[in-house]
């Protein structure tokens, strides 16, 4: 086999298919892909065990014609979130390996964690490379595509088995515009205290130059030329989750001074105590109308800064909303 087989394991036990080569699949069935029913049961048994010892897995079949392999792609030491595959005669020279790396969305804490793999595709420098960041911050480099109100309602709607897959652009540290297929599912674990998270799994592999990829949406889409196009000096835009008031995505530059991408150093993001009730109040309003009020957001030195914020709801998909939020300081 010339191409080595992306396979998702993000419940934990290996799924379906989500890549052959540099080719999305739409998470479709091994046996698919490999049709030989002895290569297939070798695959299978490779996968279970690579997934189960989180180890790369090398051998070679019963009869003695074809070469397995099978190569975890971890998030933790503990968990595995794909696994690469290969079948091929024993004398066949190993194809190249597409660059990917796994990550995951708590979307019960808001937090991003991103493995050693994934900074090495996005090209981070070893100073910057925090591996949680907020979930906002996982926007900042990813040019998304015209199914973004789709993910960012799957977000927003937190449902266990929910999918999502996409290319969308990825602009590395060093301005390099790749394609990016990400593929992902919402599953709910507990965690080390035993509380339930609901947690969104996936993995970014490289498929190529972005200019290269015709499913590669452009650097700057019309949607987001416009509302840039209409936003004054100092003010900035955003979408927030009107359940948990959380910060969704920026959309261009974000505010500066404010704590919202939940570094290293950094205080925790936060809406005043003492404003709580108001924002909650203008979340509620907004399924009638638009709406505005002033709040404190945490600093980056720890202070409080005043906001103005001006919003309106914003549909994602015909049953999900969103704020779009326009801030200016106070």
């Amino acid at each position: 086999m010339a191409k080595w087989i992306l396979v998702e394991c993000f419940s934990g036990v290996p799924g379906k298919v989500i890549a052959f080569g540099a080719t999305p699949k739409s998470f479709v069935p091994l046996r698919n892909i490999v049709r030989n029913p002895l290569s297939l049961a070798d695959a299978e048994a490779a996968l279970a065990q690579a997934c189960r010892t989180r180890e790369p897995v090398a051998c070679v079949s019963t009869d003695g014609r074809r070469t397995v392999r099978a190569e975890p792609l971890l998030i933790t030491p503990e968990r595995a979130h794909a696994v690469r595959l290969w079948v091929g005669p024993v004398r066949e020279s190993l194809p190249p390996r597409e660059p990917v790396g796994a990550w995951y969305f708590n979307l019960t804490t808001n937090r991003s964690v991103r493995s050693v793999d994934l900074l090495d595709l996005y090209g981070v420098a070893p100073e910057d490379r925090a591996a949680e960041v907020a979930i906002a911050g996982a926007f900042t480099r990813l040019v998304t595509n015209r199914d973004e109100s789709e993910a960012l309602a799957k977000i927003v709607n937190s449902a266990p088995g929910t999918e999502h897959q996409a290319v969308w652009t990825v602009r590395r540290d060093d301005d390099a515009l790749r394609a990016g297929h990400f593929a992902c599912r919402i599953i709910i674990e507990p965690d080390a205290d035993g509380h339930e998270e609901v947690l969104f799994r996936g993995v970014t592999q490289d498929i190529g130059a972005a200019t290269a990829v015709p499913s590669a949406p452009p650097p700057m889409i019309l949607e987001y030329q416009l509302l840039e196009a209409s936003t004054a000096p100092g003010e900035y835009r955003a979408i927030m989750n009107l359940r948990s008031l959380q910060l969704i995505r920026w959309i261009g530059p974000p505010m500066p001074d404010i704590a919202w991408a939940d570094l290293p150093g950094q205080p925790a993001p936060q809406i005043h105590p003492d404003d709580l009730v108001a924002a909650q109040a203008m979340s509620r309003e907004l399924a009638r109308h638009r709406t505005e009020g002033t709040v404190r957001l945490r600093r980056v030195d720890g202070g409080w800064q005043s906001v103005h914020v001006r919003a309106a709801l914003m549909a994602l998909d015909q049953h999900t909303t969103a704020g779009l939020a326009t801030v200016t300081a106070v």
